[in-house]
Formats: C-alpha cells, structure tokens, sequence
C-alpha cells in the first residue's frame, strides 16, 4: 500500500459536511464571547468603561485587566516560549492587542456589547519597522550563528564578488476558515475544540496557565482546516475562551473575525537581509556571509533563524550566518509554511543566480559545481540526498538547454520571456511520538495518535502505512487524530509530522504483529506454533508463515480462541542521531523552474510553468505528496508576487481582508509539473522525509531569477510587484 496514491480517507465526511470542526460544535448552555481590541499600537489604557456593555441585553460579564483572573504565563515548548498572555495590566503593545473581552448569550449580542465597551490611552510613539534605530535588537538567542573557515580570506581569494540587501514583507498566514476555541470547564476539568495543530501543546499549555493537571485537560481537533503555522502556538483567545467558560460557568466558543486573523494568530515576521558571496573564475564558491535582522513582538520570544540556510546550503569551506530580531510594537509573529528558510532562501539564491551571471556561467553549473556531496557543518555523509538528480530531471523537463543566456534575448511577441532556478534543502526535523494500534474479533484495525491533519494527508497516509504494517486492507483500518487523550504527538508543523508519526505508527504496528506471534507461538491449536518472529508474514487480514502462506490464520480466529475482544501494542519513536548513525540526517531536497511573461509597458508579471523536483525520501502516499508541493507552490507564487500586509504609521494592519491582502488565485497559479525522485532515507524506519515546507521554498528566488532573466532587472525586494516592475 505505502506509495500508492490512495483517495483521502476522510473526503466523504469532507464533502457530505459531516467532518465536525471546532465552529461546528453546539454545547448545551453555551455561550459566545467577542473582543474588544486596542486603536493604538503603544502606550497604556487610561480608561476603560464597560458600563453600558455590561448592561446591554444578553451580557454574561465583561473582562478587562481589572477583574480578569491572574494568569501564569505558558510553558517553554520545543519550537519556542509561549505567546504572552492576554489581559495582564494596561499596558499596550501592539494595534490589535486585547483589552477586553465580553461574554454574552448570542454572537450578535457579544459583538454589539464589545462595541460599546470605552477605552481611553495615553499613546506613545510606536516603533514599527526593523530599520527603525530606535528598535532594540536581540542576537540569536538559539545559538545558531555559524562561522566556519576564514571568511574574509575567502573573499579575497574570489575573482568575482556578489553583495546586496533583500528584503521579504510581512506575510500573514491566512487559512480560509476563521480560527477560534470552544471551551468549558466541569469543575477543574477542561475541555476545549480548538483549530489548533499541535493538542498535546495547548493541554499543557493551559494546564500551566490556569494551574490545573494537565491529565483534566482534554483538547480536540479532529478537523483543522487549514493552518499554515498559525496553529502552532497558543494565542491569547484560547486562553481567553477558557477564561470566560470559567468566569460564567458555562461553556463559551469564540472566533475570530477575518481581520482579527491578521493580529492574533501570528504572521511570518518581514525581514531585511545583507549577502555576500565570492567565487574563483571556475564558479567554486570561496565565501559566504549571510546575515538577517527580522521583526518580533515587544515581549514575545519568537524566533526565526533566517540566515541560517546559507551554512548547509552549498560545500564552501568559509562561511559565516548571523540573525538578529528588532522589538517591535507589531502583533506577535509565528511560523509560516517554511519559517525562516522562505526568507532566507530568497536572499540566498537571488545572490547565487547574480553571482552566475557575474561569472558568465549557467546558473544551473554554479550550483552542480558547488552542491554539496556531504553536510557542509557537520562534515558527514548524508543519510539521503538526490538533489543532483532533481537538477537533472527537472532540466531535462523544464528544459533548461533551450534557454538563451542573454537577459532580455527571449521573447514571446512583445513580452518578455524568462527562466528561473533556486534549489532548495529544507532542514530535517523529527521528535519524538506516539502510537496505538489495535486489531478487533472482526478484524478491523484501530490506530490512533493526539496529531492532527491540517490537510497534508495525514489520516490517510498513516491509514495506508498500518494497513501495509497489517496486511490488511485500508478500509479494514481505522485511524484516529486530534484528541489530547490520545498518544502524545509533537505539531503538525516543520515537515517533520508525517516521519515522526510515521515511525511511531511503524513501531506500534510490528509490536501489534508480534503480540500475536507471542499469543499463538505456543499454542498447539494454532498453525503458527512454533513459529519465530523472522518466520512469519502478514497479508489479507492473517498472519501466516513465510515458508508456506497457506499455513496461517486471522487475527480475529486467534482472539476469539484466547478469548480477547482485542490485542493492542503501543509504539513510539525517537528522533534519529546524526552522532550514532554517522551520517547527517538530511531533511528534504530540491530543485525548482520557472518560466514567465513579463510585459514591458504595463509592468505584469505571470508565471507560465513551474517544474519541482523533489528528494522527500520514501513517499508514502504519490498523491498526497504531490498537492502538498502544489500547494507550497501556490504559497510561494504568493510570496514571491502578491503577499504584503501592510501597516500603516499608526500600527494598523491596513489591509486586513481578503479583498485588500493579494493572495495567489487559479489564474496566478499555472500548472505545476511535480516530480519525486531519490530513494528511502537510511535515517528512520519509514525512509520518509517530510515535503510541507519544501513545495514553498525556493520559488520565489526562481521566480526573481526569471525575472532577471527576462528584464536585465534584478529585484531584491518581495513582493514582486507592478511599482518594483516599470
């Protein structure tokens, strides 16, 4: 089964309207809660008067810092410390920041309320942008800089040198449904339906805000939606649903409005960049200096190290990174599909491309001449890497020999016509994860895990990989997800969901065959008696020996003998060790082609093609993989084109709708040619290695490359637009 393109388990719940998200829930009693929200980015509340709210029909309460319980703050987790949490003095940091909220009988009657709600400031100047001086700048506080070799004598080594700044806009992540929480409590029980990615992190999050055992807390997410990354941590209006479901006693759901989206569930954090790089005549790269300052909220701990893909990108033996974060009063950042590699790879390979023409050399041979046959940091092997191959095939079907050299030599009547590369090498990312499976009388399988599917294929891939585990047929087996109760799970985020859960599915599914070995192996009734773990097989709902299939019997036969209703075994994995394995667990690679149309006298740019080539290891469903790298493509061609949120001097999100904020549509987006090649990754058990991320990156920096390509221009800011164009 692994490998087959397999229909989505779950579509039929999908498109019947049967698939139960959060919005979808309807307790009894409940009740509804809207926010009141700050005008002004900087300064205090001087004034707050909730009379009249608290009057108006169907109010519950209205919260403020004032009467709003005292709130621990959230748990450290492995991708960063928690958001701040909401309601803690008057202080105001950002435009869009709570300063209420208001809990009422119905929406409507919640919204009215909260428009009534007076807040008086004492404003203050705010700082906006990463150049402003007044911006405190923190240095990478992971420890992830990078210097390794003699940069300078590197560059002096170089017969042509490359240098500029580039820039990425603030991009929002913007999943179509609205996210919100639907909380109660049932004493110091606490249940909550979130749209969240990662269950496991909003129990333990609000278990340690709100002072409870994590063990009372349960979180569902059966069905998320979309989620890009803002799913990922915990925002204020979780925690604030909680603590309205707590204030009133009864259960309470609140959802965010579109332009609330734009301020409370994070963004990817803009960036300005500054790159260097050397090479000798010969196109061999000689040094690489890659640095980075990128926004972050005034008190929130955000981090995304940008520069950071220059250090492993190419085999250059002198090379330096360095990220840095300017405080600013703007909304609290978070990950956007591909965090800091989209940025960072855009810099890096806008330079490369320059670079090639500096060199009057392919772009596509600067890159086979310098591409890296072992990790550049660690100096191991890789434990996969067919990137080489995705240049070949993605040339050979892109056609990247027909290209003319020349910038501004192609044409298609009077547009101009251009080619563009970027690679890419997305970093692995495993942690460790939990599995259950079962198997029943009937012979049907149960696996279940606390994950969640943010549309990657995740119910259906691990339906599909435990069916192949237990020789059954996919629907004969059931999988479950986006229940806290469930075996821990790390995020659905990272690329890294689908190996962990993958291998922790693995796991739960071999020992599951071997508890059933271990039953019959001494039961003289079975024909497996006997029989030793490296002797028997599984297939069409049995387990049988190898040496004779016809020798065998099903799960269900054995159960019943042993009078079972059912066997289960739990699995889990690790994430693997470069240092015990000896080699670099290598994260996904790949190779990206664009073609556009640029008219000169209007300044329109359009993507016509796209070829991706990936390296993700073993593919576990061909199907699901590929629209995963559509849909990264699509994400990139908005990157790259269209994506800027834009705040205005006061530190108002001026575009805040879907009307204002461009995203990429169908007739932006052309077809897109995906292609997987490479083989099993020796790394983990399952050989995958994930492709959310790696579909986005690297598509705007081709895109730019075309670009040039076909206008002489290089453009070193994103988006690419009309104004940056003429």
């Amino acid at each position: 089964m692994v490998g087959e393109g397999l229909v989505r388990v779950e579509a039929p719940l999908k498109v019947t309207g049967r698939a139960r998200y959060f919005n979808d829930v309807d307790v009894p009693g409940m009740v509804h809660a809207v926010v009141v929200r700050s005008t002004v980015a900087a300064g205090r509340v001087t004034r707050l008067d909730t009379a009249r709210a608290g009057a108006a029909s169907g109010v519950l309460a209205v919260l403020t810092h004032r009467n709003m319980p005292r709130l621990a703050a959230g748990p450290m987790t492995i991708i960063g410390a928690s958001p701040p949490v909401p309601l803690r003095d008057d202080r105001v940091l950002y435009h869009g920041q709570p300063v209420a909220v208001v809990v009422a009988a119905s929406a409507e009657e919640a919204r009215y309320a909260a428009s009534l709600v007076e807040v008086g400031y004492a404003p203050a100047e705010p700082v906006l942008h990463v150049d402003d001086p007044r911006a405190e700048l923190i240095d990478d506080p992971w420890g992830l800089d990078h210097v390794r070799g003699d940069v300078e004598a590197g560059f002096a080594a170089a017969d042509v040198v490359v240098e500029g700044r580039f820039t990425t806009a603030d991009n929002t992540n913007n999943p179509l449904g609205p996210m919100g929480t639907v909380a109660y409590w049932n004493g110091e029980a606490l249940t909550v339906h979130d749209a969240t990615q990662w269950p496991h992190n909003v129990r333990s999050t609000l278990a340690a805000v709100f002072g409870v055992p994590e063990a009372g807390v349960r979180v569902l997410a059966p069905f998320v939606g979309g989620g890009f990354g803002a799913g990922l941590r915990v925002w204020p209006h979780v925690l604030l649903a909680a603590a309205a479901a707590r204030e009133v006693g009864l259960p309470v759901k609140l959802v965010l409005s579109r332009p609330e989206m734009f301020s409370s569930v994070g963004h990817r954090p803009d960036s300005v960049q500054w790159i260097r790089i050397g090479a000798r005549g010969d196109g061999v790269l000689t040094a690489i200096s890659h640095e980075s300052v990128s926004s972050l909220g005034m008190e929130d701990e955000d981090f995304e190290p940008v520069s950071r893909c220059s250090a492993g990108a190419y085999a250059c033996g002198s090379v330096r990174t360095r990220d840095r974060q300017a405080r600013l009063h703007i909304p609290g950042p978070g990950s956007m599909r591909a965090p800091a590699e989209a940025q960072g790879n855009w810099a890096l390979e806008s330079a490369i491309d320059e670079l090639a023409y500096g060199l009057g050399m392919d772009p596509l041979e600067v890159r086979l001449r310098n591409l890296a046959e072992v990790d550049p940091v660690s100096g191991m092997p890789w434990s996969s890497n067919a990137l080489r191959e995705c240049y070949a095939e993605g040339a050979r079907r892109f056609g990247w020999a027909r290209r003319s050299p020349e910038p501004g030599s192609m044409r298609d009547g009077r547009r101009f016509v251009g080619y563009g590369l970027a690679a890419v090498s997305y970093p692995g990312y495993q942690v460790a994860c939990q599995a259950r499976a079962s198997v029943g009388r009937d012979g049907s399988a149960f696996v279940r895990s606390a994950a969640t599917d943010i549309g990657t294929g995740t119910y259906t891939v691990m339906t599909q990989l435990a069916a192949g585990l237990l020789g059954l047929d996919p629907g004969r087996v059931r999988f479950d997800l986006g229940d806290s109760d469930m075996p821990y799970a790390p995020q659905a985020g990272g690329s890294g969901l689908t190996g962990a859960l993958g291998n922790a599915v693995h796991s739960a599914c071999l020992r599951l065959v071997q508890e059933f070995c271990d039953l019959v192996r001494d039961d003289p009734a079975s024909p497996l008696c006997g029989a030793g773990p490296g002797e028997v097989a599984v297939g069409g709902g049995r387990i049988h020996l190898v040496a004779d299939p016809s020798r065998g019997e099903a799960f269900g036969e054995i159960l019943v003998r042993h009078d079972l209703v059912e066997l289960a075994a739990d699995g889990r994995s690790v994430p693997p060790d470069s240092g015990e394995l000896g080699m670099a667990c290598a994260g996904a690679f790949g190779a990206k082609f664009v073609e556009v149309r640029v008219d000169p006298e209007l300044g329109l740019l359009r993507v016509v093609r796209v070829v991706s080539v990936i390296d993700g290891g073993r593919i576990l469903n061909a199907e699901t993989a590929a629209s995963q790298i559509v849909g990264g493509t699509v994400g990139g061609i908005g990157q790259a084109m269209l994506e800027e949120t834009v705040t205005d001097p006061t530190g108002r999100i001026a575009n805040a709708t879907f009307g204002d904020y461009l995203i990429a549509v169908n007739a932006d987006v052309p077809d897109v040619d995906v292609v997987f090649v490479g083989g099993p990754d020796r790394a983990t058990a399952t050989g995958t290695k994930g492709v959310g991320e790696v579909g986005l990156v690297g598509i705007a920096a081709a895109v730019g490359n075309a670009v040039f390509h076909a206008t002489g221009r290089r453009i070193r800011d994103l988006p690419i637009t009309i104004d940056r164009l003429l």
